[in-house]
């Protein structure tokens, strides 16, 4: 089946509007994923083959496979042994893993308490605005926590999550759960994500959260996390001490 550039998919439909800038796999992928927010596709059930879908959705295989990949990739669904996909829980230690970077030597996921410092709501600034794409004066909570292992901080987090989306983030204990936990409890479903990872000096307030020397050399890794419909959900800046062996593992897809 020949694709046509100017078609696109709308509403899980192909609609006639032309000239899309967006290439029809990544429409296909929204498509897969409306269906998974929705909840029409329930967690841990099994979809619509490949074939089926791409019918349905009137693309060609070729394009329902590298959206499915990408969903796949991006954790929303998960492959059967057998070759099927069904729905990943997005409370599952595995689908988590995609948001903790973190390891020690031995290469496993670093983990641990979790240490909320402060918890406020407030308006948003130019950067919260710029990064969450937000606009001025609406409503951001912003949390600081520690992140610990074995008793020792590992993690300094700066999080801002805008109050729409997490409308009573009232307490400690909510801002200390881990982040797909909150999302799932405020109904939020979440999706990719981007992070520039860089390495910088550490600021005076930030060693002594860290208990580290203030010559140390910190991690600084800037994630914003996106629901399933592309929104940005979640603005994360961790600041990690570089010693010990500790590295940031990350997982490389297939490109585009």
């Amino acid at each position: 089946m020949r694709e046509l550039p100017e078609t696109s998919i709308v509403n899980n439909r192909m609609s006639s509007r032309r000239f899309s800038s967006r290439p029809l796999y990544l429409q296909t992928r929204d498509a897969i994923a409306e269906r998974i927010s929705s909840g029409e596709w329930k967690q841990h059930t099994t979809i619509p083959d490949e074939g089926e879908l791409a019918r349905e959705l009137g693309v060609s295989p070729s394009t329902m496979r590298k959206a499915l990949d990408l969903a796949e990739a991006e954790r929303l669904l998960t492959r059967h042994q057998g070759g099927g996909r069904f729905v990943s829980d997005p409370l599952s230690d595995k689908h988590a893993e995609r948001y903790s970077c973190i390891r020690g030597r031995d290469g496993k996921r670093l983990g641990g308490e979790v240490k909320v410092l402060s918890l406020l709501e407030t308006t948003v600034n130019e950067r919260e605005v710029r990064r969450l794409r937000l606009r001025l004066r609406e409503r951001v909570h912003r949390v600081r926590r520690l992140r610990l292992t074995g008793g020792k901080p590992y993690m300094l987090e700066d999080i801002v999550m805008p109050t729409k989306l997490f409308p009573r983030l009232a307490t400690h204990f909510d801002a200390s759960q881990r982040l797909s936990v909150l999302a799932q409890q405020y109904g939020v479903s979440l999706g990719g994500g981007e992070e520039r990872v860089t390495a910088s000096g550490v600021a005076p307030d930030v060693a002594d959260a860290l208990e580290v020397e203030p010559a140390t050399t910190v991690m600084r890794l800037d994630r914003v996390i996106y629901t399933l419909e592309g929104k940005p959900a979640v603005w994360r800046l961790g600041q990690c001490p570089i010693v010990g062996g500790r590295h940031y593992l990350a997982k490389l897809t297939r490109p585009d």
